[in-house]
């Protein structure tokens, strides 16, 4: 698995090295021409495999709330020419400067939806989600599973997929799949499950 190459200067734990990122984004069936939103990128490896191997006709967008993050994914782009990545410095919660209304083809949260509940705003983060996603778009969590085990967040920062259909379903959005056999393998199992959701 490929190192960060900036020494992972992001906020918090990079899941670079405990999650697939192939595995991820094969869940997402891309074409290859979609806007693509890594958001809350973190290292944004995500981003980078989505770039190289997977989007290459498309728009990949990183955004994060550290400018640190933003900082090595605008050196990534400057030193490899890559021009379909545009960067943003951005608190999902409180909008996402630039983007235009139903342009993202693809919203990826990966280890990032947690947060929402911890800063007491989740239906804010919803909402921008469901601005920007585009109408035949999907909106894509992978998060840890609501279980008391040591590694990840604390048990009470952890949604159910239950929970979060029942939060995106007050935003106008519907769950369209569900793989709950997805991500670290725990002594419980696997540590994550992905959910899509789309507007109904």
């Amino acid at each position: 698995m490929m190192e960060p190459e900036n020494g992972h200067r992001a906020h918090g734990f990079s899941s670079a090295y405990f999650l697939d990122s192939d595995e991820i984004i094969k869940e997402l069936n891309l074409t290859g021409d979609e806007t693509f939103m890594d958001a809350g990128c973190g290292d944004g490896h995500n981003a980078i495999k989505v770039l190289e191997d997977y989007n290459h006709k498309g728009t990949v967008y990183a955004v994060d709330i550290y400018d640190a993050s933003i900082e090595d994914m605008e050196s990534y782009k400057r030193e490899n020419n890559v021009e379909n990545l545009i960067n943003i410095e951005a608190d999902i919660a409180k909008g996402i400067p630039g983007v235009e209304d139903g342009s993202i083809d693809v919203v990826l949260l990966v280890n990032v939806f947690h947060g929402f509940k911890a800063s007491r705003n989740l239906d804010e983060a919803v909402e921008e989600l469901a601005r920007i996603v585009s109408d035949d778009g999907k909106i894509v969590i992978m998060d840890y599973k609501a279980w008391d085990v040591p590694k990840g967040p604390p048990t009470k920062m952890r949604s159910s997929p239950e929970e979060l259909e029942e939060l995106f379903n007050n935003h106008g959005l519907k769950m369209i799949y569900l793989n709950e056999e997805i991500g670290e393998d725990i002594p419980q199992g696997k540590s994550h499950y992905l959910i899509m959701f789309e507007k109904s």
